[in-house]
């Protein structure tokens, strides 16, 4: 006999309700979380990671934020349960497999959306909370519409990633420098133009059933934005470490290209539909981070 259909999975009986908490902690995409390290971006920018108050203080964002992201994710899954089962990978969801009920993702994600606003607003400051809500805010907009109008939703999604880089210096009080907020817009840009060309390629003919703006865009627009925006975002940080006059700070500029180079190797095969998977999977990307993780730390040890 054959695999069971995903159909078949969708309508047996519901999972026993020990399960339904795993189910949902699936839903919220823990591998996802590591996106939602960039809190840290600004003040590692910055070079004040060092004290305990920072580190707090980061912790409790980096949980915050999590607890935003999961709630858009269970939301968006709801609203996607019908697209994702036409997907060949995406039909595992917990949602879109029948584990998680779609009333149920809704009510959870709710509720995680108010928690982390609460949050926010007892234990950080008031712009940081401001920040979280115009993130849940927009992010929502894109469940519902925005993830249907052609270029904006490119935008929105690069959006989201320069808000999580942005909330960690907006808790902690410290400016954003231009070529910060340059370098991390285009190489979010790049990261989910690539995703979206990736997406293009391995779905080609069935693109419409998955994301319906696929059909709009073209393999080769695609293609310009994710290469326009790896040229923008190695140039603003090339301007941004040479203007310094810090010898490790500006020889950190090769392992920042060469690790947007390797990047592009698998965005060019059409293989970065996932992006955490390319970064935490691929040995020499890992290497090439590392390296300039090492370079960065002394540059701020001694800039």
């Amino acid at each position: 006999m054959g695999e069971p259909t995903v159909a078949a999975a969708v309508t047996r009986p519901a999972p026993p309700m020990v399960l339904l908490p795993l189910g949902l902690v699936r839903a919220a995409r823990p591998r996802q979380w590591v996106k939602n390290v960039l809190v840290a971006a600004a003040p590692a920018a910055a070079g004040q990671l060092v004290s305990r108050h920072t580190a707090l203080q980061l912790g409790i964002v980096f949980v915050l934020f999590t607890a935003a992201a999961a709630a858009v994710y269970l939301v968006n899954d709801a609203r996607d349960a019908e697209a994702d089962r036409a997907h060949p990978v995406k039909c595992r969801r917990p949602v879109a497999a029948g584990e998680v009920p779609v009333p149920v993702a809704y009510g959870t994600g709710g509720l995680l959306a108010v928690a982390a606003l609460l949050g926010a607003a007892t234990l950080c400051n008031a712009l940081t909370a401001a920040l979280l809500a115009a993130y849940l805010v927009m992010q929502l907009a894109y469940c519902l519409r925005l993830k249907h109008v052609l270029v904006v939703d490119l935008a929105v999604v690069t959006t989201g990633f320069v808000m999580r880089a942005m909330i960690g210096g907006v808790a902690l009080g410290i400016p954003l420098s231009r070529w910060f907020l340059i370098t991390t817009g285009f190489g979010a840009l790049f990261m989910v133009a690539a995703k979206r060309y990736s997406e293009a390629v391995q779905m080609a003919g069935r693109a419409g059933r998955t994301r319906v703006l696929l059909t709009e865009y073209t393999t080769g627009y695609l293609r310009f934005v994710w290469q326009l925006a790896a040229g923008v975002a190695v140039l603003g940080y090339c301007l941004w470490a040479l203007e310094h006059s810090g010898t490790w700070r500006q020889l950190s500029t090769v392992t920042f290209i060469l690790g947007v180079l390797r990047y592009a190797v698998f965005a060019d095969r059409g293989t970065a539909g996932a992006p955490e998977d390319v970064v935490l999977r691929d040995r020499p990307l890992a290497v090439i981070g590392l390296a300039w993780l090492a370079m960065y730390g002394m540059a701020v040890a001694d800039p």
